[in-house]
């Protein structure tokens, strides 16, 4: 089954994060986060923060094993953009434009063995 974990408007350029989220695509999770904390690049940290919210949807949400996560899909996609103007010589505004991030993260792995309920009675005080 494939838990998946988006990071919205993350206020990096799709330019900037996507070589970042290449060096980890098809990795285990625990390679891939091993790999981007050694990466001195400012997009390495939203693609670890996307990585370790998949991972725990994985572990709480669908009761996968956290050690047997595979990175299946990574991508990054452009997110709104924020136009702007900067002042210039002779009383101009030159605009450009603040580009924003969709990091999306799938990962696989393998199931947990569902958990046994105990079928003991439970004796109250009050029937003693």
């Amino acid at each position: 089954m494939k838990v998946f974990a988006l990071a919205k408007s993350v206020s990096i350029s799709p330019r900037k994060v996507s070589p970042v989220a290449s060096l980890v695509r098809g990795r285990t999770v625990a390679d891939a986060l091993v790999i981007l904390s050694h990466t001195p690049r400012n997009a390495a940290l939203p693609v670890i923060k996307t990585i370790k919210s998949a991972q725990a949807n994985a572990d709480h949400n669908h009761n996968m094993k956290p050690d047997t996560l595979k990175i299946v899909e990574i991508t990054v996609t452009p997110g709104p953009r924020s136009k702007r103007f900067r002042p210039v010589s002779r009383g101009m505004a030159h605009p450009y434009q603040k580009r924003t991030s969709h990091i999306r993260v799938v990962v696989d792995g393998e199931m947990r063995a569902p958990k046994k309920v105990s079928t003991a009675k439970v004796v109250s005080k009050e029937t003693k």
